[in-house]
């Protein structure tokens, strides 16, 4: 399994964390390594970088995209709430610059086994780490019509939450829900199907990874550990995908007494990038710096 992918919105990040020799920084969504050999290089010769992940396979396809780097760099495998007690472990008190590129990756969507793509059959998982937690069957499973529809409505913004919620169930309950193929097409009975560029199923697969993985949490511990990990004048940069996402870090931002926001308006690619990466076309960066302590 390769985690190659084109890392988003490359230039952008570099231009807000602006790496220099001897810095410190972490990527807490390091995945194929794109952001982080980025900002290694621009750090050469001594700038060193600590990568978290919560996919084991992420952590083994970075360690070999940045082997080079070995001597500058450190990986484990964590999730983003996580981070103050990675960089303890480490010996490291406070970074120079975050960076965070949420949602699934494009090489998790290309595994047909992870359950995460509308396009690709496979078991209904959807889990960034497929070693631990509940799947989104089981999710399912466990929950009756009216809360699986609060999580289609919450984390989905679907206005068609109930009726999904109860199809899903009956179809789980007549035995018709295994596969994502299976899952595709019971939010299809109760929406109709595809009309127009977006797949009617695209928000209710979006709620169920963002449940199964606790994303909003997650996030939410990365916002409240900022001004705690960020050295002064440390800069954090957040790629989200969703407007989920996207409010919470513009509120976080604007509202922190610690932090003050680089970008006025979320930083959105180029033309040209959301031709060539078409994963960046829902690519939203915000940035913000740490304050001074006043004396």
């Amino acid at each position: 399994m390769s985690f190659d992918h084109t890392p988003v919105l490359l230039e952008e990040v570099l231009e807000c964390l602006r790496p220099i020799s001897g810095g410190v920084y972490a990527d807490v969504t390091v995945g194929g390594g794109g952001h982080a050999r980025a900002i290694l290089d621009r750090s050469a010769p001594d700038g060193r970088l600590v990568g978290t992940d919560r996919d084991p396979q992420a952590i083994d396809a970075a360690h070999a995209a940045l082997h080079e780097y070995r001597d500058r760099v450190t990986l484990r495998k964590a999730r983003m709430r996580d981070l103050s007690d990675v960089l303890r472990s480490v010996g490291i008190a406070q970074v120079d610059g975050i960076v965070a590129d949420l949602g699934v990756s494009s090489a998790q969507l290309d595994q047909q086994d992870r359950g995460f793509s509308l396009l690709k059959d496979g078991p209904i998982d959807m889990r960034m780490d497929p070693t631990e937690g509940e799947t989104a069957l089981e999710l399912i499973a466990r929950t009756d019509a009216e809360e699986l529809a609060n999580v289609i409505y919450q984390y989905g913004e679907e206005g068609r939450s109930r009726r999904i919620a109860r199809s899903l169930r009956h179809a789980y309950e007549e035995g018709g829900l295994e596969t994502t193929a299976d899952l595709r097409r019971a939010v299809h009975r109760a929406t109709g199907p595809r009309r127009g560029r977006i797949d009617p199923a695209t928000k209710t697969f979006q709620a169920l990874r963002i449940a199964v993985n606790e994303e909003l949490s997650e996030l939410e511990s990365l916002l409240e550990q900022l001004p705690r990990v960020l050295r002064e004048g440390g800069v954090a940069a957040i790629i989200s995908f969703h407007s989920l996402e996207d409010r919470m870090v513009k509120h976080s931002f604007r509202d922190s007494s610690h932090l003050t926001p680089l970008t006025k308006r979320p930083v959105i690619a180029s033309g040209e990038e959301r031709q060539n990466n078409p994963r960046s076309r829902s690519a939203k960066l915000r940035a913000a710096r740490r304050l001074e302590v006043a004396a």
